[in-house]
C-alpha cells in the first residue's frame, strides 16, 4: 500500500537523535528516498543503517547548518544522489544555556541564534529553488512551545524559536502560489536527549517536566515525526503557514 510521501524525496536536519531520527525513519516507512544530516557523522549514520535495516532507501550528508556553504553543498548532494528535492524538514536545533536574560552570555546567544534560527533560514534559502525547480513541495521547521510562549531562563532558545515562525509565515506567503508550502511543528516536553540534558538526567526533574503536560507525560519523538510527515505529505495540501501544536495541551493552559 502507497505511503504518505511515496517516490519523494526528503531531507532532514539534526537527523541523528530525537525528533529529527524519528522524522527520517518516518519518512522512510512511507515511501521517501531520506537525506539525513547532522553535524555528529557517527549518530547521522547511525539512523541510516536503521533505515536500510528496514528495507528503505537513505543516505548520510554531513553539514553544519549555521555555515552557509555547508548548507547549499548539503541541498546540492540531495539533488545530485536523487534528482530532486520534495520535502524538508529543518530540524537541527540547540537548547543553549539556561540564564537570565541579562545574564545570558554573548556567544551563547549567538551560537543558539546561529544554529536554531539562521541554520532554518539558511536550509529554506537553498532548499526553496531547488523545490521551486520541479513545481513546489514541503518544507517543516520545528519551533517549539517555546515559539509560542515565554520560558524563564531561556532567552536565545525562546527568541529563535519565535523566529523560526516568523521565517515560516513569512515564506508560506511568499511561495504559497508557486506550488510550496512551508509549516512548522511546535513540540512541548518531548523525551529526547536534548530534554535529557535539560533536566540534567534526573529523575525528578523528568517528572516535573512531565508534570507540566495537561496529558501528564512527556511526548515522543515518534509523535512528532507523524505530523511532520502529514504535514509535508498531499494530505495536508491545503495547510500552509501554520503552526502546528504537538504539546500535549502545554499552551493551551
Amino acid at each position: 500500500m502507497p505511503g504518505f510521501v511515496t517516490d519523494k524525496v526528503a531531507l532532514v536536519t539534526g537527523g541523528g537523535s530525537g525528533i529529527g531520527r524519528a522524522t527520517a525513519l518516518t519518512f522512510a516507512r512511507e515511501g521517501a528516498r531520506v537525506v539525513v544530516s547532522d553535524v555528529v557523522a557517527e549518530a547521522g549514520r547511525e539512523t541510516v543503517r536503521l533505515i536500510a535495516e528496514a528495507g528503505d532507501e537513505a543516505r548520510f550528508v554531513a553539514a553544519d547548518v549555521s555555515r552557509a556553504a555547508e548548507v547549499e553543498a548539503l541541498v546540492a548532494g540531495c539533488v545530485e544522489a536523487y534528482g530532486r528535492l520534495d520535502c524538508a524538514h529543518n530540524n537541527a536545533g540547540i537548547e543553549g544555556p539556561g540564564a537570565q536574560t541579562v545574564d545570558y552570555d554573548e556567544a551563547a546567544w549567538e551560537r543558539v541564534i546561529a544554529i536554531n534560527l539562521t541554520g532554518v533560514w539558511l536550509c529554506m534559502k537553498y532548499e526553496i529553488p531547488a523545490m521551486l525547480k520541479h513545481g513546489g513541495g514541503a518544507i517543516v521547521n520545528t519551533s517549539s512551545a517555546a515559539g509560542l510562549l515565554g520560558f524563564r531562563g531561556g532567552s536565545a532558545y525562546v527568541a529563535s524559536k519565535h523566529g523560526v515562525l516568523g521565517l515560516t509565515k513569512t515564506a508560506a506567503l511568499e511561495y504559497a502560489k508557486a506550488g510550496l508550502r512551508v509549516n512548522a511543528v511546535c513540540p512541548g516536553a518531548i523525551d529526547t536527549p536534548m530534554m535529557g540534558r535539560i533536566t540534567g538526567h534526573k529523575p525528578q526533574r523528568a517528572e516535573r517536566m512531565a508534570a507540566s503536560e495537561p496529558v501528564g507525560r512527556m511526548g515522543n519523538p515518534q509523535e512528532i515525526a507523524e505530523a511532520v510527515v502529514w504535514l509535508c505529505s498531499d494530505a495536508a495540501s491545503f495547510v500552509t503557514g501554520h503552526a502546528m501544536s504537538v504539546d500535549g495541551g502545554l499552551v493551551v493552559q
